[in-house]
């Protein structure tokens, strides 16, 4: 694979948020409603799309823990099966809902849910509290040390050298852009302004492909690498490809998020990937 520009999402990429924002959403949820799911019940919602920023998928799992109650009878991967068949992310949720129980109960539902509180408790508990008067700029709702902090990188020094020595590096990731500059400096990853698209920089969010084009005719590239740990990394890329005749885009796929194993594998290969592989450190020698 041959190409003139590497896009790299952060999440599960570069560092590994499965005890830090995949944590704070299970956690967020309990401590709103009393309630939550298993973490690994949280792919089944990412793999059927929308949910790049993690706010919402909070608010996805706490209105499917609400709905149980109001007697949804779904489990998780029938209820995400009816989510993607509605419209992805939390639209589809919120339909996939209103479908199963009915408008009365689904208004019920909505009227327990506080995404503003709960976006609240998320960050508190994933920035810690130091963080979050920095970064919210105000007090945080509880004390918390912060999950941010419980971050392993992934990528290795030798690999970060070796694209930007070779390539325009760009970075497209569904983290506000503050969270993105600690996950960028921890992995030693200098990205100018101009090579990135954080959560605040566009509003349609991944799969949809306006960020990486505009990334791709920044670099001037013929050809575009674009790596992510989920099938909205993949489809961001395909969707990419489908957008803009004159490019090339291909979408790699990393073991090192939700998915693992020959099953990961055989998903991202549905989802119409280019590549998959172990880990971004694999990334150097797929680009030979």
């Amino acid at each position: 694979m041959r190409v003139d520009t590497v896009v790299l999402d952060v999440d599960g990429v570069l560092v590994d948020v499965a005890d830090s924002y995949r944590r704070a959403v299970v956690e967020s949820v309990e401590r709103r409603h009393g309630d939550t799911l298993a973490r690994e019940r949280l792919q089944a919602f990412k793999d059927a799309g929308g949910f790049n920023n993690d706010w919402e998928l909070s608010d996805a799992v706490a209105l499917y823990v609400l709905a149980r109650r109001r007697g949804l009878a779904t489990d998780v991967p029938e209820f995400t099966a009816a989510l993607a068949a509605d419209g992805t992310g939390l639209t589809g949720a919120r339909a996939a809902i209103r479908d199963a129980l009915g408008d009365d109960a689904a208004d019920a539902v909505e009227a327990d849910w506080d995404p503003e509180a709960l976006r609240e408790t998320f960050q508190a508990l994933y920035l810690g509290a130091e963080l979050y008067r920095d970064i919210e700029g105000g007090e945080p709702p509880f004390e918390a040390p912060g999950y941010v902090h419980d971050e392993p990188v992934i990528v290795e020094a030798a690999t970060v050298a070796a694209l930007t020595d070779r390539y325009p590096v760009c970075v497209l990731t569904g983290r506000p852009a503050a969270e993105a500059d600690i996950a960028l400096d921890r992995a030693g990853l200098d990205v100018a302004d101009d090579r990135r698209f954080t959560m605040d920089d566009w509003a349609e969010g991944k799969p949809h492909p306006q960020a990486l084009v505009t990334l791709a005719e920044r670099t001037g590239a013929d050809t575009v690498a674009f790596v992510g740990d989920t099938l909205d990394d993949v489809r961001t890329a395909v969707n990419a490809d489908d957008a803009d005749d004159g490019r090339a885009y291909y979408g790699v796929g990393v073991l090192t998020g939700g998915l693992s194993g020959r099953d990961g594998r055989a998903t991202f290969a549905d989802a119409g990937a280019s590549a998959v592989l172990d880990g971004v450190n694999d990334l150097p020698d797929l680009l030979e």
